[in-house]
């Protein structure tokens, strides 16, 4: 009989209620204290951890649980603050000192502009950037890692415990003042990772998941010859050390891996099974394989069988070396599917969350150990599953095939250029210099969430309902007419989420109830299930932006989500090429733009935030998604005529590498987070010399701090260097739905002063220059 280990990368840590969010939200506005949020914290890791013991894993993970997320707890472990949060050198680094750098306020210590956020590599997941600065010293400066092992250990077992890798944080982190080089600092680096496994070690830690996703990307040499210097000094600490890799295969990065000094080495069997066998082969005779075969992104049951033969297989070869484990952090799953009483049924038998995932590792390790008799039942129900998903009459539409077909390249470009059709819309809409607008949300009070519920559960008609909503987007109009914004929108009162909201209204979508999966921080998101073809039945957004357009003469955009990030902040079925839904969305949204032109809306949003997540992590794979991912904007906007404005939003990701395809979007007006860094973004549209026009974002909107106005007009005039003043616009930097009204009036309000200082100024400039 196998002894072999097993276990997961990590679980959910926002509780199968989302306990911790409504903990952190209550913490935050002074509801609740600090003694209290700490309680709620244990209970969701004590809970995590019994459930890693009810499924029979040999190593009970911890160092999983994060209060805002795994990279900002790295740094605050690590004593990384900005010098702007005036934390001591000597004093320990405070659960407040992490919120302030989060949020930019926490209910003790000053407020300070936060961090940069921006995405976990290709995941909708987010991450507070790590801040490097010429005098950047590292020290253990919190050991609330170690209560948690403490916990663990009181209950007993085996404990892993999840770092994230130094190499990985170093990756991740960005110089903020001169010319340093961040992995000069890998030494001080690892003094510290080494004091903090040498205290686990007295813990009786038995084993040390070092995750280091960045071994899925293309690295360069020098970068692979870091991991030698680091590995080789952790190790003299004695602790078994895991490497752990996931989002895709090692590629290039193999040989360096192989030949690290660590006792197990684990992989991404879902992305990279093709070169899985091949380093099983290569594995050194001291080294175990972690083999990630659950799937840790996606919602679907595994295929039993099928997994249990590649395990079988692996054993052949590895003995006691193969272990069993998730593909990555289960932690982009929902909790826990015994809780969607709503679902239908012939849908919720092929779904799997996070709980049934954990106990999948422990199936397929079971029958691994004891052979298939062992779990004959399981085999059985899984092989069901597999032939009932691959035969369901309610996964294919004809029809949707057929117009996927016509599609032609005629329908993948505007019919005249940029600089023609900005000519037409600036003589149809007669906006000022410096255009101010939003991305499209307003504050989601609950009165909207209220009503919104009872329609839902059928308490509410649908006439009583669409009075409600008609009278929230009355309210939002005037309240931006009496602000001065110069483009209008509805505020989305009638959205639960950008994504959601249009997974609602299309055809081969499905919802669950308590489908919660951890966006950032307090921010939660419940991703659409794509089971089947998608298609439009009937109009969506139409009916909203049309009533808004009646109570203004000034224009109103309507409001979309775009078919990439429809694709990426879904759970998508796993039968088709993603490249096919996506062609299948953009058309469903295509009719939607046609109409909404044709009901007067003269202005439309199409939102892309996802487009750079969604590439691939590789190089070699990105060209081709970059192409069938620029096609399918185009198919959904390119219809309208001249006259009509596509704009499009992006944020909280890097575009550096991608500006070719930004501008192949050929969108009117891009908007785009700018404020958390500082206008940093702006860097490759000034070198790209983007063409079209751009909305820096100028509030940050996942920080309750209020910006300045004058603070606006610099940050603009710096804008102004960089690109024509003809083509800016002011904006926020994403949707306000997040935000209480009173905030975001005086920040709306700050921001259409700055724009009329800017516009005043270039008056003058234009009088004392003729």
């Amino acid at each position: 009989m196998s002894k072999s280990h097993n276990h997961i990368l990590g679980l959910p840590r926002i509780g199968a209620r989302r306990e911790l969010k409504r903990a952190l939200e209550s913490y935050w506005k002074g509801e609740l204290n600090q003694a209290a949020l700490q309680q709620v914290g244990q209970e969701v890791r004590a809970s995590n951890r019994a459930l890693q013991r009810q499924a029979g894993l040999s190593l009970i993970t911890v160092g999983d649980f994060a209060w805002y997320d795994q990279v900002l707890s790295t740094s605050v472990m690590l004593g990384v603050v900005p010098p702007r949060f005036t934390v001591s050198a000597e004093a320990e680094v405070s659960i407040d000192d992490m919120f302030r750098m989060a949020r930019g306020r926490a209910p003790s210590g000053e407020p300070a502009p936060a961090c940069e956020m921006t995405k976990w590599f290709d995941t909708n997941y987010h991450f507070i950037v790590p801040e490097l600065y010429p005098d950047t010293s590292f020290r253990l400066a919190n050991t609330e890692l170690f209560t948690q092992v403490d916990e663990a250990i009181a209950e007993g077992g085996d404990i892993k415990v999840v770092l994230l890798g130094p190499l990985t944080w170093l990756h991740l982190a960005k110089v903020r003042e001169g010319d340093l080089a961040a992995y000069a600092l890998l030494p001080e680096l690892l003094s510290v990772y080494s004091q903090i496994l040498e205290r686990l070690k007295q813990q009786g830690v038995s084993w040390v998941q070092f995750d280091e996703p960045i071994l899925a990307l293309d690295l360069d040499p020098k970068v692979l010859d870091y991991f030698t210097q680091a590995y080789n000094q952790l190790a003299a600490c004695g602790i078994k050390l895991m490497l752990a890799s996931y989002f895709g295969p090692l590629g290039d990065n193999v040989a360096k891996v192989l030949s690290l000094p660590v006792q197990a080495l684990h992989l991404d069997w879902v992305r990279g099974a093709a070169e899985g066998n091949t380093i099983a082969k290569q594995l050194p005779a001291e080294m175990a394989l972690s083999c990630g075969i659950v799937e840790g992104r996606n919602i679907w049951r595994n295929n039993l069988r099928a997994s249990l033969q590649t395990l079988t297989d692996l054993q052949q070869n590895l003995g006691d070396r193969l272990m069993v484990a998730s593909a990555c952090s289960l932690l982009h799953a929902p909790v826990d599917v015994k809780y969607e009483h709503q679902l239908d049924p012939e849908i919720k038998q092929w779904l799997a969350f996070a709980v049934q995932k954990t106990h999948e590792v422990g199936i397929l390790t079971k029958g691994l150990r004891q052979g298939e008799q062992a779990i004959a039942k399981e085999l059985e129900e899984s092989d069901r599953l597999v032939q009932s998903r691959s035969t369901s009459k309610v996964i294919h539409n004809h029809k949707v095939q057929q117009a996927v077909a016509a599609i032609d390249s005629s329908m993948l470009h505007r019919a005249s250029p940029y600089a023609k059709r900005a000519v037409v819309q600036a003589q149809r809409l007669g906006l000022p210099l410096f255009p101010t607008t939003t991305i499209g949300s307003f504050p989601q009070t609950d009165a909207i969430r209220r009503v919104r519920r009872q329609y839902k559960q059928g308490e509410e008609s649908a006439e009583s309902y669409t009075l409600a909503m008609q009278d929230e987007i009355r309210a939002a109009i005037a309240r931006q007419e009496q602000i001065g914004l110069d483009v209008l929108v509805h505020g989305e009162p009638e959205r639960n989420d950008m994504v959601e909201y249009f997974g609602e209204q299309l055809e081969g979508f499905s919802f669950s109830a308590n489908g919660w999966v951890q966006s950032y921080g307090s921010r939660c998101v419940k991703p659409p299930i794509i089971y089947g073809d998608v298609s439009r039945p009937a109009p969506i957004t139409v009916p909203w932006s049309k009533f808004a357009q009646s109570l203004s003469d000034k224009p109103v955009k309507g409001m979309l989500t775009g078919p990439v990030t429809i694709l990426c902040w879904s759970f998508v079925r796993d039968d088709l090429p993603r490249k096919d839904i996506t062609r299948q969305i953009a058309l469903a949204l295509r009719g939607e733009v046609l109409d909404l032109e044709k009901s007067g809306i003269n202005i439309i949003q199409i939102d892309e935030p996802a487009i750079r997540e969604g590439m691939p992590l590789r190089q070699q794979d990105a060209v081709s998604y970059l192409q069938w991912a620029v096609e399918c904007f185009h198919l959904a906007a390119d219809g309208v005529r001249d006259h009509t404005q596509i704009h499009t939003h992006m944020c909280y990701c890097e575009f550096n590498d991608i500006m070719d395809s930004v501008a192949a979007l050929d969108a009117d007006v891009i908007s785009i987070e700018a404020s958390r860094s500082n206008l940093e973004l702006l860097d490759a549209f000034e070198r790209f010399d983007y063409p079209n026009e751009i909305g820096p974002g100028v509030y940050d909107i996942h920080s309750p701090n209020v910006p300045d106005r004058d603070w606006i007009v610099e940050v603009l005039r710096k804008a102004s260097r960089r690109i024509p003043k003809e083509r800016l616009w002011i904006n926020p930097d994403c949707g306000l739905k997040t935000r209480a009204w009173e905030e975001t009036t005086a920040a709306l309000t700050a921001m259409v002063e700055a724009a009329r200082i800017l516009r005043d100024r270039d008056t003058e400039n234009t009088h004392a220059t003729s």
